[in-house]
């Protein structure tokens, strides 16, 4: 089985510690997901997003923007030989036929765009493909779900959703604000939540309502099962496999055995599940999901639901 991961951080380590000089291509780089245990583990697609944390001045949020695209393209794409950029179904469908990992350009939070629309032309230009509207706070276009305003999206956000659809790209849902999430829901955007889990099973604000996911399955878009333990049990510590194997049974529970996927959130994260510590343990998450399982599932939530979205929405 070919996975697909919906989310990692790997851009905004690298450009976290420059010093560090994190090589993609070395397992010892420190980085989660890195090219030889994707080799190993079988890996399709990883969607890679653009960060920019909280902390960086309006002044410079699209500068470090641009510095973690370039980073893709000079410290993942490299030479081609290995990650092919994924901008397009042609492009997705090639990896099928080749032993190579795709990398697909995620925004997450719009607060790099500065409220300029020429930014996400540009970002789209440069290959990518999918927009976090928010991260957890509030920005030009919406509030996120940490906001206690608890806002919707703003002119500015409604029209970088009707911008977006004349571009063709996906909106990411995850750590949007409630009232955000059901403006969006308006919206004809094909729709991923690419790291959230449900909120039925653990109690973090990040997670889903029942309401929400069932939203999600109506509008066929996907849902990112994460590995992030705050979002997986409500006593983080004791995280484990098992517990995240409850949050995909509550989801099926509500029909949505055609949108669950994964969204790891590695090199974002620094606490772990233990067994889930990087790309390389997903192997095991496979012989947890082939027990309690049937395998023609277990295929759909590794790889293929993630696969037929994107096919139809690249």
């Amino acid at each position: 089985m070919r996975w697909i991961d919906g989310h990692c951080d790997v851009l905004y380590k690298m450009w976290e510690n420059p010093s560090k000089k994190l090589d993609f291509y070395r397992r010892d780089s420190a980085l989660d997901v890195n090219a030889p245990a994707a080799k190993e583990t079988g890996m399709l697609l990883q969607v890679f997003a653009v960060f920019v944390p909280p902390e960086v001045p309006r002044s410079q949020t699209w500068q470090v923007a641009l510095n973690q695209v370039d980073r893709f393209y000079e410290e993942v794409i490299r030479d081609g030989r290995y990650v092919r950029p994924v901008q397009s179904p042609d492009d997705l469908f090639a990896l099928t036929r080749e032993n190579r990992m795709g990398g697909l350009l995620a925004l997450e939070g719009a607060d790099a765009l500065q409220g300029d629309l020429r930014h996400l032309r540009l970002l789209y230009r440069l290959g990518l493909r999918q927009v976090g509207l928010t991260w957890n706070g509030t920005n030009e276009a919406a509030d996120g779900i940490q906001e206690e305003r608890g806002g919707g999206l703003t002119r500015f956000g409604w029209d970088l959703v009707k911008e977006m659809g004349r571009l063709g790209m996906v909106l990411d849902v995850s750590h949007l604000s409630i009232r955000g999430f059901w403006d969006v829901m308006e919206s004809d955007l094909p729709v991923v939540a690419s790291h959230s889990n449900a909120r039925a099973i653990c109690s973090h604000k990040r997670n889903l309502l029942d309401d929400q996911i069932r939203a999600l399955i109506q509008k066929q878009g996907l849902i990112g099962i994460t590995f992030v333990p705050m979002f997986v049990r409500d006593d983080p510590n004791a995280a484990t496999i098992d517990d995240l194997l409850l949050h995909i049974e509550h989801i099926c529970s509500l029909g949505g055995e055609q949108r669950i996927a994964f969204g790891s959130d590695f090199d974002g994260i620094d606490q772990k599940i233990p067994g889930l510590r990087h790309i390389g343990d997903l192997p095991y998450l496979e012989e947890s999901l082939l027990k309690r399982f049937p395998e023609h599932l277990v295929r759909k939530w590794i790889g293929e639901n993630g696969y037929h979205f994107y096919m139809e929405h690249l």
